[in-house]
């Protein structure tokens, strides 16, 4: 078996896809906080 060393393996990809998930957690949140902030104000 190969050895495992620790802080050897690339893991840009897995940096780029965990950044692309973050931006669209966040900008879906600010895209439902909007729709909820405007059905409160043109339903009554």
């Amino acid at each position: 078996m190969a050895e495992c060393k620790h802080g050897e393996m690339d893991i840009s990809v897995q940096e780029d896809t965990f950044a692309g998930f973050v931006t669209f957690v966040t900008r879906s949140v600010i895209m439902i906080l909007a729709v909820l902030v405007l059905l409160a104000i043109f339903n009554g």
